[in-house]
């Protein structure tokens, strides 16, 4: 599972065997999944489990700002979004 970016101590990963619409898990003392919605935006919260409201409040904050290269990633490793 390709880590493509990081936000704080937060992994971003996207799995090669995953299914579309373009979206990342955000891995950390749970997993949260935003679907991108590729190219423009902006990404929405799909599900969580074990994050803190807080943290998931500073993921929606600040993956917006990652949106081109994750979308990028996403096209690298599964072709159009």
């Amino acid at each position: 599972m390709p880590t493509v970016s990081r936000l704080g101590g937060l992994r971003v990963v996207i799995y090669p065997d995953d299914h579309f619409p373009a979206h990342v898990h955000v891995l950390g003392e749970g997993e949260a999944i935003f679907v991108l919605n590729c190219p423009d935006g902006p990404p929405q919260l799909h599900e969580s489990r074990g994050l803190k409201a807080q943290v998931l409040a500073r993921i929606e904050r600040d993956l917006p700002a990652c949106l081109k290269d994750l979308c990028t990633a996403w096209s690298e490793i599964h072709g159009l979004y």
